[in-house]
Order: C-alpha cells, then sequence, then structure tokens
C-alpha cells in the first residue's frame, strides 16, 4: 500500500486590522503601553510586525507547545512587566549598533580592497581579471550545477563585476578608462566592488597572496581571513538592509580565533563586532569606535525589570569588557 504524504492545510491570511485595534491587541496579550499615543505613532511610522522581532524575547513560552515540538515555542502572551516602551528603545539601539556595524565596515572594506589592488596591481594591471593571476579551483575548476554550471566562479565573478561597471558607467573615472583604455586597472576597479565582490575575489586569490593580506590584519592565514570576510559581508548586509542585528543568529560564521575566550559565540554578533575591533585597531588605530559600541551596550541597551531583554542574546558575556579580545 502506497501512502501518500498529506500537505498541510493553507491557513488563510490574518485580516487587517487598524493601528488602535494593532495597539489594543498587544494591550490585551499583556503588553504594557504607557503612553498610548506615542505607541500608536510608533505603529504608524515603523509597523507592527517590523516591531514584532523586538518583542519577540517578551513573549512568553508556551510549555506544552514546546514539549511537543521539543524546542521553545512562543505564545502570543507577553512576559509580565513587558512594555512598550522598552520595545522603541531596544529598536532605537539595535538602529545604533547597525550604524556602527556599518562604520567600521566601510572603513575595513575600503582598506583591504586597497590592500588587494596593490598586491594584485604588482602582477598586473588587469590581475583581478586574469585567470594567470588567481587560484586554479577559483579561475579554471567549472561549476557542476546550478544555474552557473559550465562557468568557473571566476568568470561569475568578472560577470557581477561587468554588471557593477556597467551600473557606475556614467562616473567619470569609468567613463575615462572605458573610453581611453577598454577597461578598469584593479586600483581603479576596485572603486566599483562592493563588499561581496570583494571578498569573493579574495577567496579566489593564490595562497601565497592571501597570506601578505591576511597577515596585515593578524588572521592566522588566509583561508581564516577569507571567512572573516565572508562573515563580514553578512553582518554588513543584514545592517545594510535595515534588518534586525542585535540577537540575530548568524548563518554565515567564523571560527573564534585561538587565544580568544571560548565562551565567544559565533553563532552571535559580539563575536563579529570583536573581529570588527580587531581589524580597526590596525587600519585605524587611534578611532573611537570601540569606545562608542561600550558605551552603547552599557548605557543604551533596555534593561528591563522582567529580565525579557539581555545582552546575551548579543553575544556579549560577563566581564567583556574588560576582557579580550575586547579591550
Amino acid at each position: 500500500m502506497v501512502v501518500t504524504p498529506t500537505t498541510p492545510a493553507i491557513k488563510p491570511l490574518k485580516p487587517w486590522i487598524s493601528f488602535a485595534d494593532q495597539l489594543a491587541q498587544l494591550e490585551q496579550r499583556g503588553m504594557g503601553v504607557e503612553n498610548r499615543a506615542a505607541a500608536l505613532e510608533y505603529l504608524e511610522r515603523i509597523g507592527y510586525y517590523r516591531l514584532s522581532g523586538y518583542w519577540y524575547p517578551m513573549r512568553t513560552v508556551d510549555t506544552a507547545a514546546s514539549l511537543a515540538r521539543g524546542g521553545a515555542v512562543r505564545s502570543n502572551n507577553f512576559v509580565p512587566g513587558s512594555r512598550f516602551e522598552d520595545v522603541v528603545r531596544l529598536y532605537v539601539f539595535d538602529k545604533k549598533l547597525r550604524l556602527l556595524a556599518l562604520d567600521a565596515l566601510e572603513r575595513i572594506e575600503t582598506s583591504v580592497r586597497v590592500d588587494i589592488a596593490h598586491l594584485l596591481g604588482k602582477h598586473s594591471p588587469s590581475a583581478h581579471e586574469d585567470p594567470a593571476h588567481l587560484h586554479g579551483n577559483f579561475a579554471k575548476r567549472p561549476i557542476t550545477h546550478g544555474p552557473d554550471k559550465g562557468k568557473t566562479e571566476h568568470q561569475v565573478w568578472v560577470d557581477k563585476y561587468q554588471s557593477l561597471v556597467r551600473r557606475a558607467r556614467r562616473e567619470p573615472f569609468v567613463s575615462h578608462h572605458l573610453q581611453v583604455y577598454g577597461r578598469l586597472p584593479i586600483w581603479a576597479a576596485i572603486e566599483v566592488w562592493d563588499f561581496g565582490l570583494m571578498s569573493k575575489l579574495f577567496a579566489g586569490m593564490k595562497h601565497a597572496d592571501q597570506q601578505v593580506v591576511a597577515a596585515i590584519y593578524g588572521a592566522r592565514d588566509g583561508s581564516s581571513f577569507a571567512q572573516w570576510l565572508r562573515s563580514l559581508n553578512f553582518i554588513r548586509n543584514v545592517s545594510a538592509h535595515h534588518s534586525r542585528l542585535w540577537n540575530l543568529n548568524v548563518v554565515e560564521r567564523s571560527a573564534v580565533p585561538p587565544g580568544w575566550p571560548a565562551v565567544l559565540d559565533n553563532a552571535r554578533p559580539f563575536f563579529y563586532f570583536c573581529l570588527m575591533r580587531q581589524l580597526l585597531k590596525v587600519i585605524c588605530p587611534n578611532s573611537t569606535w570601540g569606545q562608542r559600541v561600550t558605551a552603547l551596550l552599557e548605557v543604551d541597551f533596555p534593561t528591563t525589570s522582567n529580565g525579557a531583554l539581555s545582552l546575551d542574546d548579543l553575544g556579549a558575556y560577563a566581564g567583556w569588557s574588560a576582557g579580550k579580545p575586547w579591550s
């Protein structure tokens, strides 16, 4: 007998409700609201669904559903003492955290791009487009599956690069090089790269060239630094697209470097802020970025009487500000 798996019934979409009814629903579920007019304004300007990611930690755990599913399941009700004002404070904290991440990552991206261009440009002004100056796995081995099957990773990279060049064709330096030379030398090409394009080219460089750049920033080796760049590109994309960062589950993870505290969680953002801090110490030793992050975490993070919010979800551990690798 052949058993045909059943498809779960698709539920209808939830109905539209007014902003006032959204607020009333939150209050019915146990959310405290001190200033209803201000709360309504935040719902109107930020949106219920976006804010819901910030009040999620305040929702109670449904014990029965959690046991049935084998993992924590949140109910719609809030932990006693949850306040809408703390949700907004967490939202503002997260916005400031994203801006600090972007501040650091802009400087990191700019610096690493110059290092790559200076090193590869010594081999050839067009090294970024020439497979001879890149690792064979990147430049010669064809992709075996997916939409880019048959191409090399470098060919896919060049396609994306050329797309960015076309997008920037009205920029004076781009139009000049295209009209006079037909292409951009690597030291000009880096100005149209994004973080992702840079990190992918670095991953495709020859091992010896990777080692040179990795050593500048204190990475153990080129492959470790390549993973740092992939992880930081993930953080950059989250921050640039205004997604929630503070308790993010990082998908593109880097290994914790030798000698760093084992308590550091590479699935949480704080570890990647530690990486950013290390890189900024090399790029701009006198930067106050680290102090600004410390002040944000120690002063602006919303502490709640019910303990629903904690810097543990960021990945910060007890004594982080005075210990290695932060201090």
